[in-house]
């Protein structure tokens, strides 16, 4: 039934001369954007099809405008560095009325860094993080926190809430930090419910130690640019494009590497990937193409660009390219 349902909306779709064009349009992550960008650059000069045109917004936004219904002046792919959850699954191919697949690209890991003339932050915890940035926290000084962190203000810049990076930030720091510091367990016993005690974990400041940056990574360096005590979250292919510029703290005491990222030894890392609107295969000129070239060997592999810009390599990638070629 959902193969009918898809077949009849791409004829629809194909039939509407207004909507027309022949370029593939993709939005998201600004984690996966320098990814992509790569990928519709090469594919434009190797393909008899134009470069896709690829836009930022963040995961969440990505993934929203990818749902906003089936059409040619809509995007065909959203770029996401968070996985979609199981109820927006659902809501989205049910707003669609399509299949809606996920195609991971690899991994990448989340950094804190700071300016290569702000020293003192080579080693921090989630537990450091989390007592400077919860609502509730009273520190102004990381050296307040622990005695090991440098004498200066606390300032943070954060990645705002509709990037897929927060999300991971939220989960991979700020609950780790809140259970090591035993505050988690007390918010348990107050509130009686396991949702309400990891949301109160994840709740920022709002005193303006801590900062959200809507924009993408370069916004985040220019934060630290203005301000040079503060420290900002970025991707790890970021920090390894600007090692002149910027240094990663080690996360319990260990260093982001695309190897550390690989081998799981570093705590604070994520799968890439984007989703694909089904029901726009078969009628944008080249898009299975894409995803199949984004996928192979040669693109995405550990000697390919990517992993050269600081995509990890998936090493189930042989079978994403398996599934892709079904598309």
């Amino acid at each position: 039934m959902k193969l009918l349902t898809t077949f009849a909306a791409s004829m629809v779709i194909a039939a509407s001369p207004s909507l027309a064009r022949d370029n593939i349009q993709i939005a998201g992550s600004s984690t996966v954007l320098p990814y992509a960008s790569i990928v519709a650059e090469a594919f434009g000069e190797n393909f008899d099809y134009p470069t896709p045109v690829v836009e930022s917004g963040g995961s969440g936004a990505g993934r929203k405008r990818m749902c906003e219904g089936i059409g040619l002046n809509t995007v065909d792919i959203a770029n996401s560095s968070s996985l979609m959850k199981q109820d927006e699954w659902e809501r989205c191919e049910t707003s669609l009325n399509s299949e809606v697949k996920e195609v991971r690209i690899g991994y990448d890991g989340i950094v804190f860094a700071a300016r290569l003339d702000t020293p003192g932050f080579e080693n921090m915890t989630p537990e450091h993080l989390y007592k400077a940035l919860q609502k509730n926290s009273t520190y102004t000084n990381w050296n307040d926190i622990d005695s090991t962190l440098p004498d200066l203000d606390i300032l943070v810049f954060l990645p705002g809430t509709k990037h897929g990076t927060r999300e991971v930030f939220e989960k991979k720091v700020m609950e780790v930090g809140c259970k090591t510091a035993g505050d988690y367990d007390v918010f348990l016993a107050d509130l009686g419910d396991k949702k309400k005690a990891k949301k109160e974990c994840y709740s920022v400041r709002r005193d303006g130690l801590s900062v959200d940056i809507d924009g993408d990574y370069t916004e985040t360096l220019a934060s630290l640019s203005s301000n040079p005590n503060a420290i900002g979250v970025f991707g790890l292919s970021f920090l390894l494009n600007n090692t002149d510029t910027i240094y990663a703290a080690t996360i319990n005491g260990v260093e982001a590497s695309t190897k550390t990222v690989a081998s799981g030894e570093y705590p604070i890392s994520r799968p890439l990937q984007f989703y694909v609107k089904m029901a726009h295969i078969p009628v944008v000129p080249g898009l299975k193409e894409y995803i199949q070239f984004f996928v192979s060997d040669e693109i995405a592999g550990p000697d390919g660009p990517l992993a050269q810009y600081g995509l990890v390599s998936d090493p189930d990638l042989a079978a994403t390219q398996k599934v892709v070629a079904e598309f």
